[in-house]
């Protein structure tokens, strides 16, 4: 057995991940080619490192297969039902941040608020024979923060990228998308409309069901301590 720690395989959130940790005293080394995912932690006993897509680890924290996990925050919450169960939060990390919000045609010069969107979704509905579609993979998070809101007139379709061509395409009349200065919307002739439904951030999460004997108990103290973070 071993403590073990899953951060993403590539790209900035895998190097703004390295760097936090370096700070911190833990240095993660890739070890082999690029194209290999292996590597080790150096700085503290009985750590694993595993690395993985950013979009697996909230499914390996939430089955207990790792310990320790680094992914945004939005990933964790869309994909896990009550996750607040399985994953705890330990430290927000302060880069790949990011909103979720919703975003209609700039041309909606009347739809400021939800209030208006539901508004505009009933008259949509009864004008066309069809819910107002909105394009969004974050099914879960779009939905939670729309029912709060008392908006129903709507359908959700599924985007897994491009979010933002969907209205063009006719494929959808409003998004539901993570942005981080709005430049993408902006050439997309989309506005923002509401509060932002979640500001995402890179975070540390511990697995609530992760299997550890004494010394991993031990190793995962000790690692939390060299990283700063007291627990519980």
């Amino acid at each position: 057995m071993s403590v073990k720690l899953g951060i993403p395989s590539k790209g900035r959130l895998m190097q703004d991940t390295l760097d936090w940790f370096a700070e911190r005293g833990v240095k993660i080394e890739r070890t082999g080619t690029d194209r290999e995912y292996a590597g080790r932690v150096i700085g503290v006993e009985g750590v694993e490192l595993v690395l993985l897509a950013a979009g697996e680890i909230p499914r390996e924290l939430a089955a207990g297969r790792i310990t320790l996990g680094v992914t945004g925050s939005d990933v964790v919450q869309e994909k896990v039902a009550r996750w607040e169960s399985k994953i705890k939060p330990l430290a927000s990390l302060g880069f790949g941040k990011a909103d979720l919000i919703l975003a209609v045609p700039k041309t909606w010069s009347d739809v400021e608020t939800l209030d208006d969107f539901d508004a505009v979704a009933e008259s949509f509905r009864q004008t066309h024979g069809f819910r107002l579609r909105i394009a969004t993979k974050y099914h879960r998070l779009v939905r939670a923060h729309l029912k709060a809101a008392g908006v129903a007139g709507y359908q959700l379709i599924d985007s897994q990228g491009a979010t933002e061509g969907t209205v063009a395409n006719l494929t959808a009349e409003a998004i539901a998308d993570i942005t981080s200065t709005g430049a993408t919307l902006d050439a997309n002739h989309l506005k923002i409309i509401g509060d932002v439904m979640h500001q995402s951030q890179a975070t540390l999460f511990r697995s609530m069901g992760a299997s550890l004997n004494d010394p991993d108990v031990a190793n995962l103290k000790a690692m939390l301590e060299t990283l700063g973070l007291a627990q519980d």
